[in-house]
């Protein structure tokens, strides 16, 4: 236990560095200094660690919403230059590679359609929502182009230069602009719009403190069509200081069963949790267990599929 606690303490200071060092860049646009500074983050945060971030002490934990914050702008500020820059190709999505986690998303949405095959056997959605896409809806895309051939994907982001910028990527792709719209809106204002999907995809970075996140869940648990699916994405060990935490026990006090957690231990960063809208029994109370939860309990990790080398 003391080791452990020593080796808390020493990432915890290493981190601290990190965030202090990355606080005083004038900027958090792509430049090498910005690119350093979140590759070492990353690189401290990747390795499995016997941190527990919701036991950290006051000033850590605000340190990390602080970090947290710090790395949601860098994203969205590199997804921007990369959604720029992909967009002056006659065809964006031939030169995908060219994104520096690439990878990263190729394996994640790979993951994610495992575990929602898995997990939610016999599903074939017709109309799949993606809540914060983003100026480079990378997760949507691959998605779509590799693993839902068939279905209908709709977008949303709460910024409209975000999905201006996501449009001019699928310009080229008819198959694409058929089956993708991109929407500006919160997703605190979706209703009726809700019930419409077999499965809705929530991004790390919507609602980025927990009880911001509990509120989200809450009310797509509202709003949602009984059975449908609900990927969220979540982080474990260290690399909650670079991603919002998800408890599951949140997610069932949504109206969800929790039909999985999966925390990966290679380089995809982000933990997924696979649930389903708890269906009413008509009497004005929900169900506790539908038949897919039974069949896959929560389970705290799980081996992945194999995996096999893929291109967009």
């Amino acid at each position: 236990m003391e080791a452990q606690n020593h080796e808390v303490a020493a990432l915890v200071e290493k981190i601290s560095g990190l965030h202090a060092a990355i606080a005083k860049l004038p900027s958090l646009s792509p430049s090498p200094a910005v690119d350093a500074l979140f590759t070492a983050l990353v690189a401290a945060c990747v390795p499995a660690s016997p941190v527990d971030v919701s036991r950290l002490g006051p000033g850590a934990q605000k340190m990390r919403e602080e970090l947290i914050r710090l790395c949601s702008d860098a994203e969205g500020q590199l997804e921007a230059h990369y959604a720029d820059a992909l967009a002056a190709f006659d065809n964006p999505l031939d030169h995908l590679h060219r994104f520096p986690y690439y990878r990263n998303y190729i394996d994640l949405s790979r993951l994610e359609y495992e575990l929602l095959a898995r997990h939610v056997p016999g599903l074939a959605p017709a109309r799949v929502a993606f809540v914060g896409s983003g100026p480079l809806p990378f997760s949507s895309l691959v998605l779509a182009a590799r693993h839902l051939p068939g279905t209908l994907f709709d977008n949303y982001d709460r910024c409209a230069a975000a999905n201006e910028r996501a449009k001019k990527l699928v310009r080229a792709d008819a198959d694409l602009c058929a089956r993708m719209s991109f929407r500006t809106a919160d997703v605190a204002d979706l209703t009726e719009e809700l019930a419409e999907y077999d499965v809705v995809f929530l991004a790390a970075l919507v609602g980025m403190a927990a009880e911001d996140k509990a509120r989200v869940v809450a009310h797509l648990g509202r709003h949602m069509a009984p059975g449908a699916a609900l990927m969220v994405r979540s982080a474990h060990g260290a690399r909650g200081f670079l991603y919002p935490v998800v408890d599951p026990e949140d997610i069932g006090r949504g109206g969800f069963d929790v039909l999985a957690v999966y925390h990966p231990d290679d380089e995809v960063i982000n933990s997924v949790i696979v649930a389903r809208k708890v269906a009413d029994d008509g009497h004005g109370s929900m169900c506790c267990k539908t038949e897919a939860s039974a069949a896959a309990p929560l389970q705290a990790r799980e081996e992945p599929a194999a995996r096999e080398e893929v291109s967009f």
